[in-house]
């Protein structure tokens, strides 16, 4: 009996070290990199400082015009309007954001995505075609559907996504994402408008394409265009 006890405990005990082991992980960053330094200067945070509790207010957690049409005379037709912790202080270490997108018909909001967030999206207005791309290991697969007012739709995080308006008219999403400051990279910005920019030769070989044309991509993309 009593080895039977011993067993059981020691049973318990390799239990509760596995455990700790599945359940210690870093918190997901809540911005592109935060370099480790031995200096005591270094004092960025990952994510914001918080207000002394006895001062909050409701503004704190608080914000409106999301009824109000983004601008979508732009290059892509469309517009994003952020509420983030940036918008909603209150937000800080909550890890959620929303964003409203407008756009004109035909407009997009291209190939990117969020590196620290998953996104979910619901149609109000218009019709939209939306997608994602999975990751090499899945072999790059496609998953798109058409969306009308009422419909929703998931984007997983990390994955390349894009929202077409396929409609006549303007059409308007909102869309929650599961970070107070998720990050937003678009893939033609980044690949073609760096600071400073690759180098041609490079992304004429990743591409494919003649060192001419990424030369002509480099510029339309760049900062300065």
């Amino acid at each position: 009996m009593e080895g039977f006890l011993r067993f059981l405990v020691a049973k318990a005990i390799l239990l509760a070290i596995a455990s700790s082991f599945v359940s210690c992980y870093d918190p997901s960053p809540l911005q592109d990199f935060c370099v480790a330094v031995d200096d005591a200067n270094g004092v960025f945070v990952n994510g914001k400082f918080c207000k002394d509790p006895k001062y909050v207010k409701a503004e704190d957690f608080f914000t409106s015009g999301l009824n109000i049409a983004g601008n979508t005379m732009n290059r892509v037709g469309s517009n994003v309007t952020n509420v983030n912790v940036d918008r909603i202080p209150g937000l800080n270490t909550l890890g959620v954001s929303l964003v409203r997108i407008d756009f004109a018909p035909g407009g997009q909001n291209p190939p990117h995505t969020h590196p620290r967030a998953t996104e979910i999206l619901v149609l109000v207005e218009g019709t939209l075609l939306v997608g994602f791309v999975t990751s090499n290991q899945d072999n790059n697969r496609l998953f798109s559907k058409v969306l009308y007012p009422g419909d929703v739709f998931v984007f997983p995080v990390g994955m390349i996504h894009f929202q077409v308006n396929v409609g006549r008219t303007n059409a308007v999403a909102f869309a929650g994402l599961g970070s107070q400051n998720p990050g937003t990279i678009t893939i033609a910005d980044a690949v073609f408008g760096s600071t400073p920019l690759i180098m041609p030769e490079i992304l004429a070989k990743a591409f494919q394409l003649d060192v001419n044309v990424v030369r002509y991509l480099e510029a339309r993309f760049s900062r300065n265009y």
